[in-house]
């Protein structure tokens, strides 16, 4: 799988997968209907929302069970790589795929909102694994676009198709509120590991080799994807994970700035800060006082 084929159209997809394009700009169609391809890397063009249907077993990734087996939604977006076709020997899948193109959506209400649905910026691990209820509140969804997709072009059909991916979406997002609820020991866990990383990289010298810690540099450490972090942590502390990064910053400067053998701004160099000023506009944001006004408190 070293060679990547670009997929820029869906038309291109189906045709690959040998099913009936009735649209060029969307498609619903049963996963066990499509031709069975190699193994090969692809870069899309267009949106994906795959249901990948359990029919056996408990489903493992990694050291932790999925919390449903009855489906499993996975997301791919514009511009990103994903791995398809089907291994030798294996069962020819069961579900659903949606496919819709960014021409779809433009001009429309989804269209405006499109970059809230993060979850298309998800690893594959991170998918999202429904009950059979929430199941078949997707199913319903495809089947009302797949409705329209049977029907005459008409004025009233982009917006018709645009809404009900719009609702198959929100639902999706609810499922996701729930499913961080679900695995709410798990991200405990993960919060944890996220603050030890914090203080380890604060009183470390990467501060100075490499300046302020990011989020994507502690999604990538903690083995995970920036926007599922970022999800993750605003659900679990209502903060996001920049504002948790800041205000971890401050707690260490709050302690560093009552040592008056060094500066203001050899502290703020040593935290990161690439300019002094930075630095005591950040904490006087979060405290209400300069750093020389909070040492001189002590």
């Amino acid at each position: 799988m070293d060679d990547i084929i670009k997929l820029d159209t869906i038309s291109e997809y189906n045709t690959m997968r040998g099913v009936e394009t009735l649209n060029p700009l969307v498609s619903v169609y049963d996963l066990s209907i499509m031709r069975l391809i190699q193994p090969v890397r692809a870069h899309f063009g267009f949106y994906c929302v795959f249901l990948k249907e359990a029919v056996c077993g408990d489903m493992k990734y990694g050291c932790n069970y999925y919390d449903y087996q009855e489906g499993t939604l996975v997301f791919i977006g514009p511009g990103q790589v994903a791995g398809i076709g089907n291994v030798p020997g294996n069962p020819h899948p069961k579900g659903w795929a949606l496919l819709f193109h960014p021409d779809l959506i433009r001009g429309t209400s989804l269209g405006r909102i499109i970059k809230e649905y993060t979850f298309f910026s998800y690893e594959t691990n991170e998918a999202l694994h429904v009950s059979e209820k929430e199941r078949q509140v997707i199913i319903d969804c495809l089947n009302k676009i797949n409705h329209e997709l049977q029907q005459s072009i008409d004025k009233h059909s982009k917006k018709l198709i645009a809404n009900n991916i719009e609702l198959l979406l929100n639902y999706c997002l609810r499922y996701y509120d729930r499913q961080f609820i679900t695995r709410s020991l798990v991200n405990k866990d993960l919060l944890v590991r996220f603050e030890n990383l914090l203080d380890n990289y604060l009183k470390s010298e990467m501060t100075r080799t490499i300046g302020l810690p990011t989020v994507k540099y502690c999604a990538r450490q903690l083995h995970i994807s920036t926007n599922y972090f970022g999800d993750l942590i605003k659900k679990e502390t209502g903060k996001s994970a920049q504002e948790n990064i800041q205000l971890k910053l401050i707690e260490i400067a709050k302690e560093r700035v009552f040592d008056t053998s060094r500066s203001i701004s050899e502290i703020a160099y040593e935290l990161g800060f690439k300019h002094p000023q930075h630095f005591s506009r950040m904490f006087k944001s979060e405290t209400g006082y300069t750093p020389n006004e909070y040492r001189s408190l002590n």
